[in-house]
């Protein structure tokens, strides 16, 4: 019996060490109709529609600010017409995350367990159970649309989405608008039409 409850045991051990990832892949796709090489001066506003600036905004749209910057496109003078238009849009909803798979699982039965003086307890068959579960954890699918124009056209859009898990350290805003920005704008301007996934 002894031996039984130290399987036991191992598997509650096994199944706390279980865990799920904390964040997923973003998806980003991206638009454009040329090579997009000029650069010049870039305002960013929000997504027409959007309501006015929350401060959930502005973090979202200096992440993009940001990512512009490092591509080369700077910021107008006070009271200057930037040359390009960047507007931003952002979505966040909560969603169950995908269930905690584990590698572990524990096998019991085939034989006898024995016990003291002789005696024995047979454990016919066998079974076997995975380590680990779902947990009911929640997660966070946070969506950054940008679309940038040059005077009236609109040149370039994308739009990146991620999957966190909420109880993540890096589930903040900031750290998800950072993350989403960089995503959308890898490879800058990226292949038109083309779904890819940034680790």
């Amino acid at each position: 019996m002894r031996t039984f409850l130290t399987i036991a045991g191992l598997a509650v051990a096994l199944a706390g060490c279980a865990t799920g990832p904390s964040r997923f892949p973003v998806q980003t796709t991206r638009f454009h109709f040329n090579a997009m090489t000029d650069r010049g001066t870039i305002a960013v506003e929000p997504l027409a529609g959007g309501g006015s600036a929350s401060i959930e905004y502005k973090t979202y749209a200096a992440a993009v600010q940001s990512a512009l910057l490092r591509l080369g496109y700077t910021n107008p003078a006070p009271g200057a017409k930037a040359d390009f238009l960047a507007t931003v849009g952002f979505t966040r909803t909560s969603r169950p995350l995908p269930p905690r798979r584990s590698p572990f699982s524990v096998g019991i039965g085939g034989g006898g367990i024995s016990g003291g003086r002789g005696g024995g307890v047979g454990l016919g068959g066998g079974v076997n159970f995975p380590v680990g579960g779902s947990g009911g954890r929640e997660g966070i699918v946070t969506e950054l649309s940008v679309r940038i124009r040059h005077g009236a056209d609109a040149v370039w859009e994308g739009q990146a989405q991620s999957l966190t898990d909420a109880q993540a350290s890096d589930a903040d805003a900031p750290a998800i608008a950072g993350r989403l920005a960089r995503a959308l704008f890898a490879g800058f301007p990226g292949e038109s039409g083309r779904t890819i996934e940034v680790p």
